[in-house]
């Protein structure tokens, strides 16, 4: 008697073969391609073709409407998504501020406008496309399936997390106390940022507020 795969199986099928896939691409290039290039091509390439292929051709949905990403009255979910990341990025500066100190030269001598919107252009493309997998992919469908808010926070966090440890543990740079502070931090951000989505089921919120958090994770790595 042949079995019956769930449609919350399938999803997590489609997640796993994203982590088999990105894993490969991390073991064998490592940080050896540039990082526009991880992130603008290949990152979007893997986390995005399963599931906008799964959604369309599968589920037969439309693409943006199944992730939560609306484009009507986006407004207020941009407006939320900055008022929640700018809290992230003050918390991590002032925390950076008593830990060590800021080397306010590096800031000054390194604020060029074309270095500058390169950073958030990768920031915002890495946020779309890791959220889109994370919360508006996996989050819904465990939440939707347990109808307990908790239970699918709790294990849509450790799926993203698996997903960041290829680039964790192949980058040379990141290592020792630094790895796990940054191991920590992930956790509890994506606990943090996944019960802000199931609040405002809004998918523009998670993203802004990712994006301020690759930033200032640059930011802190760029002036420790």
């Amino acid at each position: 008697m042949k079995t019956q795969i769930s449609p919350l199986q399938k999803s997590l099928n489609i997640w796993a073969i994203t982590l088999i896939l990105w894993s490969l691409y991390r073991g064998f290039f490592k940080t050896e391609l540039p990082v526009w290039f991880d992130e603008l091509i290949a990152k979007p390439l893997i986390f995005l073709f399963p599931i906008y292929y799964y959604i369309t051709k599968k589920e037969g949905k439309d693409f943006l409407s199944a992730i939560d990403l609306k484009l009507k009255k986006s407004g207020r979910g941009i407006a939320m998504g900055f008022a929640f990341g700018a809290i992230f990025f003050i918390v991590g500066l002032l925390s950076q501020i008593f830990r060590s100190g800021i080397n306010i030269s590096f800031i000054i001598n390194s604020a060029q406008i074309f270095t500058i919107l390169q950073v958030i252009l990768i920031a915002l493309i890495t946020s779309f496309t890791e959220e889109t997998l994370a919360r508006g992919f996996v989050l819904k469908r465990l939440f939707e399936n347990s109808k307990n808010m908790f239970i699918a926070i709790f294990f849509a966090s450790f799926l993203y997390f698996f997903t960041r440890i290829p680039i964790l543990f192949s980058d040379p740079n990141i290592k020792g106390a630094q790895l796990l502070q940054i191991m920590t931090t992930d956790i509890l951000f994506s606990f943090a940022v996944s019960f802000i989505y199931l609040i405002t089921r809004n998918l523009w919120v998670p993203i802004i507020i990712h994006a301020f958090y690759i930033l200032s994770i640059q930011f802190f790595l760029s002036t420790s």
